[in-house]
């Protein structure tokens, strides 16, 4: 194993976790979990808190799944674990807007 491929995944794992991390503290979250940094969602908003929850976790758990296949892609080719890196982050963040922007509507009262 080469060294930019240690570094590698000396990032990319503790990043793919963080992220599963989000998605497994929202999916198990009792109130409604928030998106945007600094805003919250009153339990009014919506109407059904569990499964508002666990869409926001699987979509967090969704997003992380493209730093766990690069991290097992930087093993091989840290190259092509970079690239992924690069458009999955870019792809991926304008997913999540969209994405939870869909569950909002679709839980919101």
């Amino acid at each position: 194993m080469h060294t930019d491929s240690i570094v590698m995944l000396c990032i990319l794992v503790p990043l793919a976790a963080f992220f599963t991390g989000i998605g497994i503290f929202a999916w198990t979250r009792k109130k409604p979990m928030w998106f945007w940094s600094g805003s919250t969602v009153r339990e009014s908003e919506i109407t059904d808190v569990r499964a508002y929850n666990r869409a926001n976790g699987i979509m967090w758990i969704a997003f992380s799944l493209i730093f766990w296949g690069a991290a097992v892609l930087g093993i091989f080719h840290a190259g092509a674990a970079g690239l992924v890196i690069g458009l999955g982050t870019v792809a991926g963040t304008v997913s999540l807007i969209f994405i939870y922007q869909a569950i909002y509507r679709k839980y919101r009262r």
